[in-house]
């Protein structure tokens, strides 16, 4: 009897915490907690269980801040236990906020790459990586003329041949990309990766409005088991908060077979997008579009003098005509 007694009175809690988990989570997925990241984050000492930290990354209690709103810094947060799930989902809760109200940058970037722990120039991680990368690319004084506005999420896989093209914002490797506006937001904002039978989707809820929105889908897309997660982040002339509150992975739920043994080559994407035509930037008005802070300012000088030494060398030439001219009459 007090065995029921005590049974029916656990009953509510446990329904609280079904639907508690169902609000969070699909039921046909299942959370995998190796590969997750959520509050609280530290174990002992400055350690976080299943992760890693590089650079100038900072725990705290409410987030996990790649860089700070300071220029030419870099850090990242990585999983060390290798994924061996085929399809899978990772959301990652993240915010992105600065002082810079039209002058930001540079973004960050989610991995599923074979080498983890390994800072570069590529927002945060080397470059000629091997695996899929997710850009989030808010660098607002963008180089050249593209057909899209930032911020910025776009794909990218590499076999570790490609190099990252900053100053084409990497539009002639990626896969596919959209526009986010997902900076500066006083309320949560999250972008889902979703691999399922070589199919790459990538959504986001940036609108307040708990719904996911797609970004892009490409299919064709070839990632292979045992590769590590991670979450990267740079500034440079230009500078933000990139924080991460929580990375959740989930084992989907499908009715594939497993009969056919795990994809072990090297990453490939069979579709890409056409290299975009930019203008280049050593021509016309982008040159100055492409410098900023003292370089502009010594460009607009030297411009001023040479529009002083014109206007003085045609005001000389101007009186000599003129002295010419009177000559004539004499």
């Amino acid at each position: 009897m007090a065995a029921y007694t005590i049974l029916v009175r656990r009953i509510p809690l446990l329904l609280l915490f079904y639907f508690s988990l169902a609000e969070d989570f699909n039921p046909l997925d299942y959370l995998r907690r190796e590969h997750t990241l959520t509050k609280p984050y530290q174990g002992s000492g400055l350690s976080v269980p299943l992760w890693d930290f590089v650079g100038n990354t900072l725990v705290t209690n409410s987030h996990i801040r790649l860089t700070s709103d300071h220029q030419s810094i870099k850090g990242a947060i990585w999983n060390n236990v290798p994924c061996i799930v085929r399809n899978w989902e990772l959301h990652v809760n993240f915010k992105v906020h600065g002082s810079g109200k039209t002058l930001f940058g540079d973004g960050f970037a989610i991995w599923y790459t074979k080498d983890r722990m390994q800072m570069g120039n590529v927002f945060g991680n080397s470059d000629q990586f091997v695996g899929l990368a997710i850009f989030l690319d808010t660098y607002s004084n963008h180089n050249g003329p593209h057909n899209h506005q930032h911020p910025y999420i776009s794909a990218m896989v590499n076999n570790g041949s490609l190099a990252y093209d900053h100053d084409d914002d990497g539009t002639h490797t990626q896969l596919a990309g959209c526009e986010a506006q997902f900076r500066n937001k006083n309320y949560d904002t999250h972008v889902a990766v979703r691999y399922h039978n070589t199919e790459l989707k990538v959504s986001m809820d940036i609108d307040n409005k708990n719904e996911w929105k797609e970004c892009f889908t490409v299919k064709g897309v070839l990632l292979p088991v045992g590769y590590y997660f991670g979450v990267s982040a740079a500034t440079g002339e230009l500078a933000d908060n990139h924080d991460i509150i929580s990375v959740k992975f989930y084992e989907l739920d499908t009715d594939d077979t497993n009969d056919t043994p795990p994809y072990t080559g090297l990453p490939e994407a069979k579709y890409m997008e056409e290299p975009r035509d930019r203008v280049d930037e050593n021509k016309g008005s982008y040159l100055l579009g492409n410098l900023s802070g003292i370089k502009l300012f010594f460009v607009i000088i030297l411009i001023i003098i040479g529009v002083c030494v014109c206007g003085v060398v045609g005001f000389v030439v101007f009186q000599k005509r003129q002295e010419n001219s009177r000559k004539r009459f004499y």
